[in-house]
C-alpha cells in the first residue's frame, strides 16, 4: 500500500491514545517505526475507512463538523495546531468528549521537514503541552512512535469546492484507506458529510486511524 507520510502515533498500553502529525515530512526520532515495515495491515472482512481533519480547531467550522459527525455516528481523527488549541480549548475538549482522536499537527503549522530534530520536537512538545492542559492526555516526543500515512488527498484546502472534493474521494477511495480533509472550510465540512453518507450507503464503516491500522476492537 503506497501512502504519503502523514503522522506519528504513540503506542501506550491500549495501543493508541494520541496521534502526532508530521505533515508530509519525515521526522527522525528514537523508536520511530514504519507501520508497513511491521507488516501491520487490515485483515478483517469489514469495509473500513478513516477520516482525518487537519489544521483545526476552527471557530467557524469545528462545532458544526462535530455535530454532523455525531448525527452520522462517525468517529474521526483531528490533527490540531497547537496555537489554535490554546485559542479554542472548548473545541478541543468537545472533540475529546465526542470520542474522536486528537492529534498534533505542530504548534504553528510549520514545515517540520525543514527544521532540526530539536526544533521539530519543540513544535511537537508545545502542542502536546497545549493538548495536555485541555484534555489531560500527554504524548512525549521521545516515546515510541510509528508513522501513520494517508491514501486519499482531494486537496480540499486548495479547491474549496464540495463537488470536486466529493468526486475525487469517491473515485479514489477503497477499503482500508485514510482520507485527508481539513477543518476550517465549509466546503470541506459539507463534502465530508456527503462522503460519509455515500460510503455508509455502500457498506463502509468509519473508524479512527488507530483502529484502522491495528484492528482494535
Amino acid at each position: 500500500m503506497s501512502r504519503i507520510r502523514k503522522a506519528l502515533i504513540w503506542m501506550n498500553l491500549a495501543l493508541a491514545v494520541l496521534v502526532i502529525a508530521a505533515g508530509a515530512c519525515r521526522i527522525r526520532v528514537n523508536h520511530l517505526v514504519n507501520a508497513e515495515s511491521m507488516n501491520i495491515k487490515k485483515t478483517s472482512g469489514i469495509k473500513e475507512v478513516a477520516l482525518t481533519f487537519d489544521d483545526g480547531p476552527s471557530p467557524e467550522c469545528t462545532k458544526d463538523l462535530l455535530e454532523g459527525l455525531k448525527e452520522r455516528n462517525v468517529k474521526a481523527t483531528f490533527f490540531v495546531i497547537g496555537e489554535k488549541a490554546e485559542a479554542y480549548p472548548d473545541l478541543i475538549k468537545k472533540i475529546q468528549d465526542d470520542g474522536h482522536i486528537i492529534g498534533n499537527h505542530s504548534y504553528t503549522h510549520v514545515n517540520l521537514g525543514i527544521l532540526s530534530k530539536k526544533d521539530a520536537c519543540e513544535q511537537i512538545r508545545k502542542t502536546n503541552d497545549a493538548i495536555y492542559q485541555i484534555t489531560g492526555e500527554y504524548l512525549d516526543c521521545q516515546m515510541n512512535m510509528i508513522e501513520v500515512l494517508w491514501d486519499v488527498d482531494p486537496r480540499d484546502w486548495e479547491v474549496q469546492n464540495k463537488e470536486k472534493v466529493v468526486n475525487k474521494v469517491m473515485t479514489d477511495v477503497k477499503d482500508g484507506d485514510i482520507i485527508l480533509l481539513h477543518d476550517g472550510y465549509d466546503s470541506s465540512m459539507l463534502a465530508a458529510f456527503e462522503i460519509i453518507d455515500r460510503l455508509q450507503a455502500q457498506g463502509y464503516e468509519f473508524v479512527t486511524v488507530d483502529k484502522l491500522i491495528f484492528e482494535l476492537p
